[in-house]
């Protein structure tokens, strides 16, 4: 199916995907359901957990955002407010 012609459905928001890499930097975080808590606050932003690596102390996610724009950047300043670090996974040469 091919996405609509924007010049005759400007009102259909467009889905965006950002790749990015959640930290949660002590136990606190690593303790509480925060992907959880996005995930109510956000129902229109699906999360695909790519890799991850929790430890008692840390956690470390690669996760695929995907919904509209707005929505997407709420999810993630939702995390930003609850202590998570937040950064975009950048491509690799190799990747293209």
């Amino acid at each position: 199916m091919e996405a609509p012609n924007r010049a005759f459905f400007p009102e259909i928001p467009m889905p965006i995907a950002k790749r990015c890499w959640f930290t949660f930097p002590t136990r606190s975080q690593v303790e509480k359901p925060i992907i959880w808590q996005m995930s109510r606050k956000f129902p229109d932003v699906s999360f695909d957990i790519r890799q991850a690596s929790v430890q008692n102390e840390i956690g470390i996610m690669a996760v695929l955002l995907t919904g509209e724009a707005d929505q997407v950047q709420g999810a993630i300043d939702f995390l930003r407010s609850s202590g998570v670090t937040v950064e975009p996974i950048e491509k690799s040469v190799v990747e293209g």
